[in-house]
């Protein structure tokens, strides 16, 4: 995937006639010869961490590959800068050109997914999602979203999370087939009333409907949040539904499906100047201030700059073709497993999410995360619907295509895939919930051909790791 043509506004014009320095590079150079003599140690974890990825097939659905030059952006001398505030309007000096990197990422965010508002400082989905429960809602208020049992995430509720113990929450879930309950949503809903209902999920692979969500929540006079970590990629290149304009906030991660470094967005389209619930503020206003100073102080202003650069790259002709890509890839690898007699949950998928219940294989989703790894096979346990076992067993994997879509997986590649954890999974003998035996032959075979098919598939735009390391 190459950089976009994107149109330069005033901020991208900004000491656009200074002449080139090349002090990123030396920059660049050094660090790594510093870090190379004065910490050996950590270089080498950092070198193997590298090389892991090259030769590893990774099928998490929350992971991606940042490109090199998000990478770079991270590791900029932005790091050094304290900003708190928001650009031109800062609590500490020397702020000019942090400004135009902000600008910038704000107005990417809010070109990609058409929206009115965005913020592009919180440090993650989930610090994002309490920034917006905490803005709108005082303890004790109710709040409705998806059962972490049923596909919905940690801070849409959950018990252990800030969401399940300082709001009064309830949760929703998915019927026999899989797909979202709307009855149960809406009865719940005109039950407790809630202040608040999320929508989005971490393990549900079908279209979500927002404007369904929006109708609800009209009926009751809730405020509608979508968080979309897991699909932002599919929503921006018009694959998958916008909540945009149907949520009156949304909220994602970064480093998921739009490929850049660990972050988070908030963003908002319609009702970005409709009153918040205290009615002295507009839903902007009230983000603004929950973000700073409520929750967080100084952005990471390196952190911003690589959102935006992966904001741009977002916005061109090859991350349609790379999210058209993310989308077929997971429908030939869910098809493929069926095929092999894995029950998929939902029956299917819509984006890049294949979720398979184990429980007629008799595994744990434990044993099978831990016999994939030991073959080179990267993925992770996760809840099935109605699952008995805890979230440190599960019965089941979750498995996304982001990361080997942008290695130019096809379906080829992904028959591939599913033969290979066809293999481990048919030769591993659960010992219990947490361990097994795998024929040592059976793994170097199977490991064999994943570095292989690593081969086949580089990491984009990465550089090649040497053939003895593979």
């Amino acid at each position: 995937m190459t950089t976009s043509s994107a149109t330069p506004g005033p901020s991208c014009r900004h000491g656009g006639g200074r002449p080139a320095t090349a002090i990123l590079d030396e920059l660049a150079r050094r660090g790594t010869e510093l870090l190379r003599t004065d910490d050996p140690c950590l270089y080498r974890a950092l070198e193997a961490e590298s090389l892991r990825q090259q030769r590893t097939l990774v099928l998490v659905a929350s992971s991606s590959v940042a490109d090199p030059s998000v990478l770079a952006c991270q590791s900029s001398m932005l790091v050094n800068v304290t900003a708190e505030g928001y650009p031109g309007r800062r609590y500490h000096a020397g702020c000019e050109h942090v400004d135009t990197v902000e600008e910038l990422a704000i107005d990417r965010a809010k070109a990609l997914f058409r929206a009115a508002y965005a913020n592009v400082q919180p440090h993650s989905a989930s610090v994002a999602n309490e920034m917006v429960l905490s803005a709108l809602m005082r303890p004790g208020d109710p709040l409705l979203g998806m059962e972490l049992h049923q596909g919905g995430h940690l801070t849409h509720g959950a018990a252990p999370s800030l969401s399940g113990q300082y709001f009064h929450s309830y949760g929703y879930g998915v019927t026999p087939a899989g797909l979202i309950d709307f009855d149960q949503v809406s009865k719940l809903a005109g039950e407790i009333h809630p202040k608040i209902i999320i929508c989005g999920a971490t393990a549900y692979p079908r279209t979500i409907d927002f404007a369904a969500f929006r109708q609800i929540a009209d009926q009751v006079g809730a405020l509608l949040v979508a968080d979309i970590s897991h699909i932002a990629g599919l929503v921006a290149a018009g694959l998958h539904p916008s909540p945009i304009d149907h949520a009156h906030i949304t909220t994602t991660c970064t480093h998921k499906q739009l490929f850049g470094p660990r972050g988070a967005l908030i963003l908002m389209g319609r009702d970005a100047d409709a009153p918040a619930p205290d009615g002295r503020q507009t839903l902007a206003k009230a983000m603004q201030r929950s973000v700073f100073p409520f929750f967080q102080g100084a952005p990471a202003v390196n952190v911003i700059a690589a959102k935006a650069r992966a904001l741009d790259r977002c916005s061109s002709a090859e991350f349609i073709d790379l999210a058209r890509r993310i989308v077929a890839d997971a429908k030939v690898l869910a098809a493929a497993l069926a095929g092999r007699g894995y029950h998929i949950v939902a029956g299917g998928t819509d984006n890049h999410m294949v979720l398979i219940d184990l429980t007629e294989q008799g595994l744990s989703g434990k044993v099978a995360e831990l016999a994939l790894e030991s073959c080179g096979i990267i993925v992770n346990k996760n809840y099935v619907p109605r699952d008995q076992r805890p979230s440190t067993v599960t019965s089941g994997l979750r498995l996304g295509t982001n990361t080997m879509a942008a290695r130019g997986a096809g379906p080829e590649e992904m028959r591939i895939c599913a033969a290979l954890i066809d293999r481990v999974l048919r030769a591993v003998r659960p010992l219990d919930e947490w361990q097994y035996d795998l024929a040592p032959a059976v793994r170097a075979a199977i490991q064999a051909d994943v570095v292989e098919l690593c081969r086949h598939l580089p990491l984009p735009r990465h550089p090649f790791a040497p053939e003895q390391a593979l």
